[in-house]
């Protein structure tokens, strides 16, 4: 029963890292830029849904929206104010920029909260976890609720950017920049869309991820930021299906790490496992070799 635990938590923890990992790689792959302010995004989704639970009656599933709603928000505003007068510079000025707006995040949230860390309220802390096999087996209807949402984001996103006008746009805006605005696309509101969605889902794995390890402070999506950034790699950055994959195997890894090897080495057996994957193959799993023509 122990090595079934490992498998759903880490398919849970999995989750929400390929959330996280499908708007990194939606960034990039519309944009070409790393965003790596991701991470601390996803804490500002989780403060939201914190402060609106703990100060109002609203609903914690109406949090949720409105913390989607929040970064969102916030995803436009980053790219028009750090990355748009960056773009079609060098990508160490945007790295840089990056790096700036990350720490500004944390600060802000360090002024505004404080260091001390606050205790996340779960969105399904009125339901008790299901029980298999005599009480052996543990399902948490966070882990069910997780998993499931992950899958119904890949679905949806894929769905979006292949059949509707704006999903279009912006796959165009990914092949061709220049091309696609000599079609008459905005490239400006198809690239701010792209880090709306991306920020909107920093928001949802945000909530997720404090519902079921549900300690929030400043620094909460410095290390999943880092390591869902990892699994957009591991999985082929750029593709929907490869940040899923990605996401999912470095859940498993790590929640097997850590039950089977060692909590301290986990972290490094999950980078040690990119290095090795990305020696073999090195756009990840399910990337495609881009060929340029000079």
């Amino acid at each position: 029963m122990n090595f079934l635990n490992c498998i759903i938590n880490g398919l849970s923890l999995g989750s929400v890292y390929a959330i996280i990992a499908l708007g990194y790689t939606m960034v990039y792959g519309i944009s070409k830029m790393l965003n790596f302010a991701h991470g601390d995004v996803i804490m500002v989704g989780a403060y939201a849904s914190f402060v609106i639970t703990s100060s109002t009656d609203i609903s914690p599933w109406i949090s949720v929206l409105i913390a989607v709603a929040v970064c969102s928000a916030l995803g436009i505003v980053i790219e028009k104010l750090a990355y748009r007068p960056l773009r079609g510079t060098g990508s160490l000025a945007v790295l840089i920029t990056a790096i700036g707006v990350s720490y500004f995040l944390q600060n802000a949230a360090l002024l505004i909260w404080g260091s001390a860390p606050r205790v996340f309220t779960s969105l399904f802390k009125d339901y008790e976890s299901l029980r298999f096999f005599g009480g052996e087996l543990v399902v948490s209807y966070e882990t069910i609720f997780t998993i499931g949402c992950c899958i119904v984001i890949m679905i949806g996103l894929t769905l979006f950017t292949s059949k509707t006008k704006a999903g279009k746009a912006m796959r165009a805006v990914s092949e061709d920049n220049g091309a696609a605005q000599l079609m008459g696309i905005n490239v400006n509101r198809s690239i701010s869309l792209t880090f709306a969605i991306g920020s909107g889902l920093a928001a949802v794995a945000g909530v997720l991820l404090c519902s079921s390890y549900p300690v929030l402070m400043p620094t909460t999506g410095a290390m999943p930021g880092i390591k869902a950034f990892t699994a957009a790699v591991f999985g082929g950055i750029g593709s929907i299906p490869g940040a899923m994959l990605g996401g999912i195997l470095l859940g498993i890894i790590e929640i097997f790490s850590k039950t089977y090897i060692s909590t301290e080495l986990s972290d490094a057996i999950v980078f040690g496992m990119l290095i090795v994957v990305l020696l073999v193959k090195p756009t990840g799993l399910l990337g495609k070799k881009i060929t340029e023509k000079v």
